[in-house]
């Protein structure tokens, strides 16, 4: 029987072409506006990404290096450098060592700067009013510039120390050219100025230049820089007691030296006790405190002044031009880095105790549900046995509509069969009706879209329960007879079935299948115990026809019109439960591509159904409750915890790499270790076969980042006010032959 309800749309005469409709037009604007929030959305995901590397380099994690060069020859090191004084220079190409006059102390500190010591190390310096001259680390110069600053203003001089702190004799030549210029770069954004002072890190005295730290001092003083070692070394970093460090740090017989103290590198509370008795010790024995650029100036004939500064800071020069913008955004970066990593951390803390927590409410809930709803006594009231309206609503399903409408003729509850073709352009009505088969009406309307469809196939039922089905879903004989019992309870609104993955036999369709049996079907468990079910599957839903009348039908107004009218009946006051035993086989998409456009559908449909319905979060009665319950439930473990999961892989990715691969594996491992957990128990209760699990850890390394990417899609798009329009996938008709099999 064809019930007409509107004329389909005549074609277009053979030999013109026929202008675009005002819906094609609109789909023609939506995927223009698609592949830039795609892409939008992968670059947000990198920037993240490039974040957690700038962090990780900085502390050493990314690009690391370790390794500390002894007991190499020094066979090519000239002995005047050897035998030389603590500064070395290279004027006109020859090296050159200059040294320290008597009765004066040059006060050097590496490894800096650090938030808790060097202030304390400035504050004993301008006490005194004595300078110093601190090798700083590039990455602790861009954490800190404020500190830098500091000390420059203080009347400090300031070295380099290369950037991560690495012995440069290990690296090549471009990774000395980057440590220095990056340590450059750092000192312009945080001081507004450069340096030609050097110390290698794991240096001492001249005497330790061996042959590999040797060329890259003649590469850097041909650069113009002037290399600083010691003459007497604290060892303040062994923390050998006060008197020690000052001991230690004493030259001998009222010589002039170059001594090394740390304002940073580790707990440095016994060179804070020892400074200000080792300046106080050593002015009363007469001595003076100057700067390695106070030296040089000494040692320079008379009337060759410093070109660029006052004599103690001489070798500082003026930042400018690219190197001080450059500077500045590298310290800008930096802080970004630094305010972003551990707020993400914390936040993945909080979404990894969430997830932990959602496993351990599904496994409690589900297994209670299941032992709730298949115990001997168990029953919803008097057997339905009544006939029901099943409304299948079809465009362009001409692979499918026939499976789907001889396993519905096969139904052991009786059935009234509406078909409402949608415009179908591919015959899927006349497909329907050729078939002869009992109780079936074809209602053809112009094409509106799954919703309007839905909305007419109600006006025409003529059953209170009505079933609703996608036109490419495959039910078995006793789907109906199952889905309807629930109706025996007055309160009862709506039935969401058991939906199957029919073709699971692709690597696609298998991970799919893992992920309706444990992410749907278990959630609903939960959700269904916790009376606050979202969403009510298409392939699979029954309803009373009052309860989807008083809420108005299926809405247009969002892509997810099952979310829509599930959260709808919730607020109605109306309860709705999972029926396990109702299973209906579903052709998932069969390609990466639409398998993407249908889940961004999902997700932005799902975001648009949450917000229509965020009043009822303010609600009273039925309405509040699920906006105080389901409502923070459906936005943590749908929305915000997805969201955030795609660092959690990276977190884990970046720790494998440099930090430590096998405690990250292992914490990997453990989380996989879980989820397979959860996901046996779903197919316990499903009665499923467990052979599709040894595919899940490929699901957690492929199919889940691209749902990750989806989801970050769909967030993009619905903060960038886009929107969509309902997408048709391609059908093959296969779930109609087998549904179930393997």
């Amino acid at each position: 029987m064809t019930t007409p309800t509107t004329p389909p749309p005549t074609p277009p005469a053979r030999g013109r072409r026929r202008a675009p409709s005002r819906m094609e037009r609109a789909a023609g604007r939506a995927a223009a506006l698609q592949r830039p929030r795609v892409l939008l959305a992968l670059l947000l995901l990198l920037a993240l990404t490039c974040v957690m590397l700038l962090d990780g380099y900085l502390r050493a994690e990314v690009g690391g290096d370790q390794r500390v060069r002894t007991g190499a020859s020094a066979s090519d090191v000239p002995d005047d450098v050897l035998d030389g004084g603590p500064i070395l220079t290279f004027p006109g190409g020859q090296a050159t060592t200059v040294s320290v006059p008597d009765k004066t102390i040059v006060l050097t500190f590496d490894d800096g700067p650090d938030p808790t010591w060097t202030p304390q190390v400035l504050d004993i310096l301008e006490k005194y009013d004595v300078p110093g001259t601190f090798f700083l680390v590039g990455s602790m110069v861009a954490r800190h510039p404020g500190i830098v600053r500091d000390m420059v203003e203080q009347g400090n001089e300031v070295g380099v120390h290369t950037f991560t702190h690495v012995d440069l004799s290990y690296q090549s030549q471009a990774r000395v050219t980057r440590e220095i210029e990056q340590t450059q770069l750092a000192l312009a954004g945080a001081a507004g100025i450069t340096t030609t002072l050097f110390r290698a890190p794991y240096s001492s005295q001249t005497d330790a230049i061996d042959d590999y730290s040797w060329p890259v001092y003649e590469s850097l003083g041909e650069d113009g820089y002037t290399s600083v070692f010691i003459d007497t070394d604290s060892d303040d970093w062994k923390r050998p007691g006060v008197s020690k460090i000052v001991e230690w740090a004493t030259p001998e017989d009222g010589e002039g030296a170059s001594v090394l103290f740390h304002d940073a590198g580790g707990e440095r509370s016994q060179t804070i006790e020892a400074l200000p008795k080792y300046i106080e010790k050593m002015k009363a024995e007469g001595y003076t405190f100057t700067t390695v650029s106070g030296v040089m100036a000494d040692q320079q004939p008379a009337g060759a002044g410093p070109a660029d500064g006052p004599g103690l800071q001489a070798a500082h020069h003026e930042a400018t031009g690219a190197t001080l913008y450059e500077g500045k955004a590298l310290i800008a970066a930096v802080a970004v880095a630094e305010w972003t990593v551990p707020a993400l951390s914390a936040g993945l803390v909080i979404v990894g105790v969430a997830v932990m927590g959602r496993f351990a409410m599904m496994l409690v809930l589900a297994r209670r549900h299941h032992r709730q709803r298949n115990r001997r006594r168990f029953s919803w009231g008097p057997p339905v046995t009544g006939p029901v309206s099943v409304i299948v609503p079809a465009y362009n399903e001409k692979e499918c509509i026939e499976a789907t409408l001889r396993s519905l003729a096969r139904s052991t509850h009786p059935v009234e069969i509406v078909v409402v073709d949608d415009g179908s352009t591919d015959g899927t009505a006349d497909i329907a009706e050729s078939l002869g088969l009992p109780g079936v009406r074809v209602v053809r309307q112009a094409n509106a879209g799954k919703p309007a469809a839905l909305n007419n196939g109600v006006r025409h039922a003529r059953h209170d329960i009505v079933v609703m089905m996608d036109g490419d879903t495959v039910f078995e004989p006793d789907t109906v007879r199952h889905l309807v019992q629930p109706f025996a309870d007055p309160s009862v609104g709506a039935v969401a079935g058991n939906a199957k993955v029919g073709n699971r036999r692709t690597l696609i369709g298998a991970w799919q299948h893992i992920e309706y049996v444990m992410g749907f079907n278990l959630d609903r468990r939960m959700y269904d115990l916790l009376r606050c079910m979202p969403t009510i599957p298409g392939a699979i839903g029954a309803f009373r026809r009052e309860a989807v009348l008083q809420v108005g039908g299926m809405s247009d107004d969002t892509l997810a019109e099952d979310t829509d009218i599930t959260i709808a009946l919730h607020r109605a006051g109306w309860r709705v439960v999972y029926e396990e035993h109702a299973r209906a086989w579903t052709e998932a998409p069969g390609s990466l591509g639409q398998l993407w456009s249908q889940r961004y559908r999902w997700s932005y449909g799902t975001m648009q159904a949450l917000w229509k319905h965020r009043r009822s979060l303010t609600d009273k009665g039925p309405s509040g409750r699920f906006g105080r319950v389901g409502m923070p439930l459906v936005v943590l473990f749908q929305v915000v915890t997805p969201v955030f999961a795609p660092l959690i892989d990276v977190f884990t990715l970046y720790s494998m790499l440099f930090v430590d691969f096998r405690a990250a594996l292992l914490a990997w491992l453990a989380v996989l270790g879980v989820q397979l957990v959860c996901a046996a128990y779903a197919f316990r209760l499903d009665r499923e076969k467990y052979r599709y699990l040894l595919m899940m850890p490929l699901q957690q390394l492929a199919y889940r980042q691209m749902m990750y990417l989806v989801l970050i899609h769909s967030c993009v798009t619905a903060l960038t006010g886009g929107r969509l329009r309902w997408q048709k996938l391609k059908r093959t008709g296969e779930v109609g032959t087998g549904a179930g099999a393997g």
